[in-house]
């Protein structure tokens, strides 16, 4: 469980803040834990990096640190705002990108964006398409950026053979014996275990570019302006690490173009929205599009299908394995999200020549 901690004066001394200055908690995110604080300099944020999903605070931080750098100089050259259009890092009094408190924790602060909102879920497909948008520059802005220097901050995270090799050791081992219950789940995942490796024999073939990607595309990482309804940031860094576009890509549409909750149970309505597909491509594209080689574009909608099954199938296994590791609300959750994502694996497959069509219409 994610235990809330408490900003001490030390951390906020640390950060040339009075100790006593006031504070707000605030809500949402599921990982760290996060406050406003004002003072005369203005309105910033602190926030404490969960130690138990993130293991190594430092190698998140000389990511982001590095990273944000990079972004603040390409906006600048493009007469932009770097305190508005990507996140800044406050350093320390010492001069540090974080300070560990008297428990051990980690805590960072970043300036805080006003006039702009992180929305759960988009509004509409423009909402989407600025988010799609807002992903593709970051792609952009990043493609020169040298991706094999980045810390991997969760190996294999997105190594879509490796967690089917999890997940067929859940299903031999069977320790929650619950492996009677999701017998066409394991079969449908088993179907397609030759298909789950095509973007990483393609990465280890040379074919595709190793890139510097976001890993978490979901639509609360953009922040859009409150009154423009455009795009300003993409926040959330803490899973940047080396990876594929189509990582990133296939992520946010796997969750982006669903017409239902990821743990829906009524599968009449899951679906998956070429409208909404078309909507995040272009924006997507519009950014990205001529930083992207031949093969990244063309395989765009396997990282969708692809993202989609490999979520899928993590949930198939945290079932089997006794939801050791996403947190449920009763005891066939787990199975009930693996089926959810399957139909839309279902779904996206049959419009896979769709997809292609449009990625290639927005190519044009």
């Amino acid at each position: 469980m994610n235990q809330q901690h408490t900003v001490t004066p030390q951390v906020l001394e640390a950060f040339g803040f009075p100790g006593d200055s006031p504070l707000q908690r605030v809500q949402g995110g599921h990982i760290n834990d996060t406050y406003a604080v004002e003072v005369s300099e203005g309105r910033f944020v602190l926030q404490r990096i969960n130690r138990f999903v993130f293991p190594s605070p430092e190698n998140i931080m000389e990511n982001i640190a590095s990273v944000t750098e990079f972004l603040r100089k390409k906006i600048q050259s493009r007469g932009g705002d770097p305190l508005r259009e990507t996140l800044h890092i406050c350093k320390t009094v010492d001069g540090q990108s974080f300070v560990r408190d008297e428990a051990g924790e980690y805590w960072r602060c970043m300036t805080f964006i006003p006039d702009a909102t992180a929305h759960e879920t988009a509004t509409g497909v423009e909402m989407l398409r600025e988010a799609g948008f807002a992903f593709g520059n970051f792609q952009s802005m990043l493609s020169d950026y040298p991706a094999e220097t980045l810390h991997e901050i969760i190996p294999k995270f997105h190594d879509t053979p490796d967690r089917f090799r999890q997940l067929s050791e859940a299903v031999e081992k069977d320790l929650s014996g619950r492996k009677k219950d999701a017998r066409p789940e394991v079969d449908f995942a088993f179907a397609r275990e030759e298909k789950c490796g095509l973007l990483m024999d393609l990465l280890r073939d040379g074919k595709l570019p190793l890139r510097v990607t976001h890993n978490d595309t979901k639509m609360s990482n953009v922040l859009i302006d409150d009154i423009t309804g455009k795009a300003v940031c993409v926040i959330d860094l803490d899973t940047v690490m080396p990876g594929l576009t189509a990582f990133d890509f296939g992520d946010s549409i796997r969750a982006g173009a669903a017409t239902a909750a990821e743990d829906e149970t009524d599968l009449s309505k899951v679906h998956f929205d070429l409208e909404r597909f078309e909507a995040y491509a272009k924006g997507f594209l519009s950014a990205a599009g001529d930083a992207l080689t031949e093969t990244e574009l063309d395989t765009l909608p396997d990282g969708a299908i692809l993202m989609t099954y490999e979520v899928g199938i993590r949930f198939l296994a945290d079932f089997l394995n006794g939801d050791v590791y996403f947190r449920t609300a009763y005891p066939t959750h787990n199975l009930d999200r693996a089926r959810n994502q399957f139909k839309l694996v279902e779904e996206m497959e049959e419009k896979r020549e769709d997809m292609g069509r449009i990625i290639s219409d927005c190519r044009k």
